[in-house]
């Protein structure tokens, strides 16, 4: 057996080599591509023997993504994606200076994947079809994130200097492609005063929007309204500012849409996708999410538990001495935290066994976010359920335990 460190960085790669007693027998520093992954083979060649199996080359690495990744996936390894965070606390072993060295992580690396294996996850094997709904569902929330940050950035500088503009938009919400339209028209007070009902009306229209005769008269007339002002230098720079934000705006708000329509194909066409739109709450684009941070792999997920477990939903206990408490889980993955809560509410309306459900946490006087985690849990165990049978979601199986009395 080979213990393999690969602290990674974007030109290379430090990698440490150990046998099962934690002998080093190399360390080296490899390029990053396909010159690099050659010398990684050649490594494992030179001190593994011709009797080597691939299964028993473990690797310790800080990602579970990219080419170098799949191309150690591929040659037969096993892979461990270990969290910088747990790096970081195991080399307390070592020392308490905090002194880093890449050299120094390989061999953290290496230690790691050597002694506290059991302990550790190991890279999924999840299909193809998997791995491309991840891309383009995290590249899609990554630009709703990135267009919340944007309409940040607008929203202040508009307080800052033509606050009527957020009153007169208001019904159109400035992420709005009209509304963004018109500020990038007219971007300063006075340019807006000027702005006719046409004009403002053939905006309304291009982008297909009702009553339209109404909402320009609203518009117009907040935008004429009388309102503190600033010198014309000092306002011409903040419309040029807000022009960019608009601008930036506008483009999100186009490959949003665009990633939109890939996100959905790329998840229709999974197998799983059927199992997954059978769940309550869930839609095209809240399944991708939840099944690309999940994966396909069948035998990553031991039990019910262990998908709880990994989606954070599941409470952690702290027990020392007289003290127990039960507490949420904040370190976890907050992309698949995310879809999960947007589920759990959407599941309020959509199902009455989950309805009941979260009406008899808050009766045992829960909190509305501890009440949603927790039907959140739920949904991920009756999500393992119907993964693991190959079944749809069905309303009255999935809340057999938790039906009313009088219903037994």
């Amino acid at each position: 057996m080979l213990l393999i460190g690969d602290d990674w960085a974007e030109d290379h790669h430090d990698v440490e080599v150990q046998d099962a007693t934690g002998r080093k027998l190399a360390a080296a520093r490899l390029p990053e591509g396909v010159d690099g992954v050659a010398k990684f083979h050649e490594l494992v060649a030179k001190h593994g023997g011709e009797d080597l199996e691939p299964a028993d080359v473990i690797v310790g690495i800080e990602t579970d993504r990219g080419p170098w990744v799949q191309a150690l996936i591929a040659a037969g390894y096993q892979i461990y994606a270990i969290n910088p965070r747990q790096v970081a606390r195991f080399k307390e072993r070592y020392g308490t200076s905090g002194a880093k060295s890449d050299k120094g992580d390989a061999h953290a690396l290496a230690d790691m994947v050597r002694i506290d294996r059991d302990q550790l996850r190991p890279v999924a094997g999840d299909s193809e079809q998997a791995q491309a709904i991840r891309v383009v569902a995290r590249a899609h929330q990554t630009l709703i994130w990135e267009r919340t940050r944007t309409f940040q950035r607008l929203r202040t500088t508009l307080r800052e200097y033509f606050p009527a503009a957020m009153n007169a938009y208001a019904d159109l919400t400035l992420t709005a492609p009209d509304a963004l339209e018109l500020l990038v028209k007219a971007p300063t007070p006075a340019a807006a005063a000027k702005l006719t009902r046409p004009q403002i009306t053939a905006v309304l229209a291009r982008h297909r929007r009702h009553n339209r005769s109404a909402k320009a008269a609203t518009i117009q007339a907040a935008l004429r309204e009388r309102h503190l002002g600033l010198s014309e230098p000092v306002t011409a720079a903040y419309a040029a500012t807000a022009t960019a934000h608009a601008r930036v705006l506008i483009a999100l708000n186009e490959q949003i849409a665009e990633l939109e329509g890939q996100v959905k194909a790329h998840f229709l066409a999974h197998p799983d996708a059927e199992i997954y739109l059978s769940m309550p709450g869930i839609a095209e684009i809240t399944g991708a999410r939840v099944l690309a941070e999940f994966g396909d792999d069948p035998t990553r997920y031991a039990s019910a538990k262990a998908r709880k477990n990994y989606a954070g939903t599941s409470p952690v206990t702290r027990a020392s001495g007289k003290s127990h408490t039960v507490q949420a889980r904040f370190v976890r993955n907050n992309r698949l935290a995310d879809a999960l809560q947007t589920q759990a509410f959407s599941t309020l309306r959509a199902s009455p066994g989950a309805r009941r459900y979260y009406d008899k946490q808050r009766a045992r006087e829960a909190g509305y976010n501890p009440a949603l985690r927790q039907l959140g849990n739920r949904l991920v165990g009756i999500l393992h359920g119907c993964l693991k049978t190959r079944t749809l979601y069905d309303e009255a199986t999935a809340w057999s335990h938790h039906a009313q009395p009088h219903a037994a």
